[in-house]
């Protein structure tokens, strides 16, 4: 399969069933397709034939609707066979509630255009009428549904595509683009997703930062104009904001009310998400930056957008979430019904400052907590220019002689020997100009011609769009991922582009350069997911610089931040926890901001717990909390991670942050508070109990110099707990209590 083949079938999380990675199908019932002006009998056949033979829009108001359990999008035919969708949020019998569902540059339309080609011929104008729908159901509450558009004077076409998952309230979307003109169509603009909203208080929230500064929300009332959300970065995309936002319908939005839609895109490059408000409507442009990525499609080739998640809720942030969550562990990320393990990682205990014989003697002490996994970071590579810092070395990946002289074998032999799995950290998109990599090839980076090179952490980015390059990482990661007794891999990605220029590409498809190195990274990714299928992969790039569901359903999960400062993560994890499950949000206990462990570790508790620690150095008291919090992980890990979450108290600029977790079948719970200032000892209300079951309540691996929880061994009701609450242990700063209800 070559990269284009992949690309122009990727625009679905679908694609990855068809390309070995394996999906799981919700159970539900196949969302209502309903179009007006036929009769009863004929819908009935239509539906009946899964809508194979579609009707023609020859007279206008024949009406579509996409319906899940509480969400629908309605579209109508109009007069000239237009397409257009009805405004979200609106009243029904408002007048002048809709405007063109996927609207075209060139032809009349004014405002920012979803799409916008220039035609073989030299138009720079679009007009697509409606001509026919198919609507398959692909399984038990999940259905896809295409809407075919078309150029009545060129052969060109467009189809908008909706995934529908029913009890989930949630909608992929993306859009094919296909031509047969007797040239290349540029394409300059080509959303994924155009959808039509009431400006009536709608408020968007987004996330900013910077690395160490990840995930950053605001929130803020759309007003007449554009705002934008995007990245021009190409790599690494996602590291001064994230693809994924809010829009609240009624104001600000609260855990439990309000109507909210979530959009989350599915693209690990230049984004843009666009928000133009024009005093009637506010229209969300989603897809692809367009900026400096002008694509020519050739011929009889089909462009296939990153797909857009879409999910709805009327019952606030966090029914949004829960729902998200749910279609997440089964399509959104690989084995999203495993707990994950404990993780050790070397990289605080050693830096590039080690031998066979330093690793080796961590696995004993990591046993000997309760740990499953050692990670292996940064350093064990590179022979003419060994790794011994980041001056050297990324692209020469064989194993150090003088660190480990018999590679890498040895040291996973001695791992499962103790019982304990072995993994490896890996930086296959990148090189050092010091490395025999760069020696041999140095026309495989990206650069601008008669420009001096522009380094970042002393690396450049290999051209991915280059087949020899793909040849060449795809080698790397197979040759290291073979390594007997290795079960776990690290994908790191520690800078973004910024000299945008490849050898490969002919001077007219320089713009080719920013989609073709997203779709080639995703063939390479899912052809190591496909081949590893039992090798557990984490997603990492500087920290928070690619975190979305384009890239992360090749992953188990994604490394949120470098920064392990465990009073900067409660409120980081909160963000990322409106679109992310717990099990994907790797969080590592560290000495970072000098924090009492226990507090570390309980926050580490409510993701996907790991250590960056010298075990050997750890103090005896340290030990025992890290041992105890280990040992609760396991205990707790299918709630915290396979069940729903409730989002309780916000800890931004707030006393203390609290959440909970509860089992599918709600007979635990499990409650996290965390201190972040002093404060009085007040009740924390968990949710999403049975209301008439009873709970005992227990902390888990609580200190043994505080005080006692005050109702440990009781036993309450789910109605009077989720009304009352109970007291925490904690109310000094960076305390924190861990309770289970059971």
């Amino acid at each position: 399969m070559t990269t284009d083949d992949f690309f122009n079938s990727q625009g679905s999380p679908a694609a990855s069933e068809a390309y070995g990675v394996r999906r799981q199908s919700v159970a539900a019932t196949a969302f209502f397709f309903r179009v007006s002006k036929f009769t009863a009998a004929f819908a009935a056949i239509l539906l009946a034939s899964n809508c194979a033979s579609a009707f023609a829009a020859q007279s206008p108001h024949e009406r579509l609707t996409l319906k899940t359990d509480h969400f629908q999008l309605n579209f109508e035919v109009g007069k000239g066979g237009r397409l257009y969708q009805r405004i979200l949020g609106i009243d029904p019998g408002e007048t002048n509630g809709q405007s063109e569902a996927y609207p075209q540059f060139g032809d009349g339309y004014v405002w920012e255009p979803a799409l916008q080609a220039v035609h073989a011929d030299g138009n720079t104008s679009t007009k697509l009428v409606y001509e026919s729908v198919t609507s398959t159901p692909e399984a038990a509450g999940r259905e896809l549904t295409r809407i075919k558009l078309r150029d009545p004077k060129y052969p060109f076409e467009v189809t908008l595509c909706f995934r529908a998952h029913r009890e989930c309230d949630l909608l992929e979307q993306w859009t094919e683009i296909r031509h047969h003109e007797p040239g290349p169509v540029k394409l300059e603009r080509m959303a994924s997703s155009a959808l039509l909203l009431s400006p009536t208080n709608l408020h968007l929230t987004h996330f900013f930062g910077d690395w160490l500064n990840e995930m950053q929300p605001t929130t803020e009332l759309l007003t007449p104009g554009i705002k934008v959300l995007d990245s021009k970065l190409g790599v690494r995309a996602h590291q001064f904001g994230n693809p994924s936002f809010i829009l609240s319908l009624d104001g600000v939005a609260t855990e439990t009310n309000g109507r909210v839609l979530a959009g989350s895109l599915a693209w690990s490059g230049s984004f843009q998400c666009a928000f133009e408000h024009n005093g009637r409507t506010v229209r969300a442009l989603c897809g692809v930056n367009p900026f400096a990525s002008a694509y020519a499609l050739p011929p009889n080739q089909t462009f296939t957008t990153p797909t857009m998640i879409w999910v709805w809720s009327d019952r606030g942030l966090g029914e949004m979430s829960r729902k998200l969550h749910s279609w997440a562990r089964d399509f959104g990320l690989r084995n999203g019904h495993e707990p994950r393990t404990v993780l050790l990682n070397n990289w605080e205990a050693t830096g590039f400052d080690f031998d066979f014989k330093r690793i080796v003697s961590l696995y004993d002490p990591a046993k000997q907590l309760g740990a499953e996994l050692l990670l292996l970071d940064d350093g064990w590579f590179g022979n003419k220019y060994p790794r011994v810092n980041d001056l050297a070395g990324l692209g020469d990946w064989q194993p150090n002689r003088q660190r480990l002289p018999d590679g890498l074998s040895p040291l996973a032999a001695e791992a499962v020997k103790r019982g304990l799995r072995f993994g490896i950290w890996m930086e296959p998109e990148m090189v050092n100009p010091k490395s025999e990599l760069f020696e041999r090839h140095p026309e495989w980076v990206f650069a601008q011609p008669k420009r001096e090179l522009e380094l970042q952490r002393n690396q450049l980015v290999l051209d991915l769009t280059r087949p020899a390059v793909q040849k060449f990482e795809w080698e790397t990661i197979k040759n290291i991922l073979s390594t007997p007794g290795l079960s776990y891999a690290k994908w790191d990605c520690n800078r973004y582009l910024t000299q945008p220029g490849s050898s490969w590409l002919s001077p007219d498809r320089q713009s080719h350069l920013w989609i073709d190195y997203t779709r080639a990274l995703y063939a390479l990714m899912n052809r190591t997911a496909t081949n590893f299928p039992a090798t557990e992969l984490m997603l990492c790039s500087g920290g928070g610089g690619r975190v979305d569901y384009g890239a992360l359903r090749y992953f188990h999960e994604f490394w949120p931040s470098d920064n392990t400062d465990p009073v900067a993560r409660v409120p980081m994890q909160w963000d990322y926890s409106y679109f992310f499950p717990a099990m994907a949000i790797a969080s590592h206990v560290t000495h970072s901001g000098n924090r009492p462990m226990h507090f570390a570790c309980s926050v580490a508790m409510s993701g996907r717990f790991g250590m960056d620690l010298d075990l050997i150095k750890l103090s005896h008291e340290d030990k025992a909390v890290c041992a105890g919090a280990i040992s609760a992980y396991k205990h707790i890990r299918d709630v915290t991670q396979l069940g729903d979450l409730y989002r309780l108290e916000r800890p931004h600029d707030a006393a203390r942050g609290a959440l909970n977790f509860v089992s599918p079948d709600r007979s635990r719970a499990v409650v996290f508070v965390f201190q972040l200032k002093d404060g009085q000892a007040l009740p924390v209300r968990p949710q999403g109990l049975a209301t008439q079951k009873e709970y005992a309540i227990r902390e888990l691996n609580p200190l043994p110099d505080r005080a006692k929880l005050p109702l440990e061994g009781k036993s309450i009701r789910g109605d009077v707990l989720m009304r009352d609450g109970f007291i925490p242990s904690c109310s000094k700063v960076t305390e924190a209590c861990v309770v289970e209800l059971q």
